[in-house]
């Protein structure tokens, strides 16, 4: 899920706003029955990976937050009207293959917008809460962080392994693609089970040309 500034704009004008909005994702994802796995805040936007107990708490989740953070920064920073760019932009994700990905892709998003030489060295993010590093009480860590080893520190070290590795250019791009369009990150059954409950392409067309259509 992405929630990004109007126009561009920063969401954030200190470490002030930042701890605000943590708090409140804090409190709102407990209060909605939301497990937050991982979240990163940017200059511009935040974003988070989440797993509601059903369909309905992610917008209510999220809909609280945004209004609140609204009303907190106008108040703040004496300025009015509206703050975000629409409503959140978010997809589905299919664990196996994918969750832990998006772990490494959301971590990574500092270092490569320039604001952190390295991944733990940046303060907004879930990545140090994985490392042992700073705890943030709110985050469940997912079921596949807890096979990367028998012991926290095992696991701590696995999962550091694991973002050093970085992420292929593509997978990259197919990740921030996924969020921004909504297009489901998963296997082919998974997408295809998907698109069977709803009308709204959740998946990018086939390249090429469409057939022309022929008649008997």
């Amino acid at each position: 899920m992405v929630q990004r500034g109007n126009n561009g704009q920063s969401i954030f004008v200190d470490d002030a706003d930042r701890t605000f909005l943590i708090a409140l994702l804090a409190e709102q994802a407990s209060k909605f029955h939301v497990a937050v796995h991982a979240f990163v805040l940017l200059g511009d936007r935040f974003q988070l990976l989440m797993t509601p107990a059903t369909e309905v708490d992610v917008p209510a989740m999220m809909q609280a937050v945004g209004r609140s953070y609204v009303r907190y920064f106008n108040d703040r920073h004496g300025r009015s009207g509206t703050l975000w760019d629409g409503r959140y932009r978010s997809t589905l994700v299919e664990a196996d293959g994918y969750l832990l990905e998006c772990m490494v892709f959301l971590d990574l998003s500092p270092v490569w917008e320039g604001l952190a030489a390295e991944p733990a060295s940046y303060l907004w993010s879930s990545h140090r809460h994985y490392l042992g590093l700073q705890s943030h009480k709110f985050l469940t860590a997912p079921a596949l962080l807890w096979v990367l080893g028998n012991t926290p520190f095992a696991r701590e070290a696995a999962y550091a392994e694991l973002v050093g590795k970085g992420l292929p250019e593509a997978k990259r791009e197919r990740l921030s693609a996924s969020a921004v369009r909504g297009w489901a990150l998963g296997s082919a059954a998974f997408v295809e089970k998907l698109q069977g409950l709803t009308s709204r392409r959740v998946a990018p067309g086939k390249a090429g040309r469409p057939r022309k259509a022929t008649s008997v």
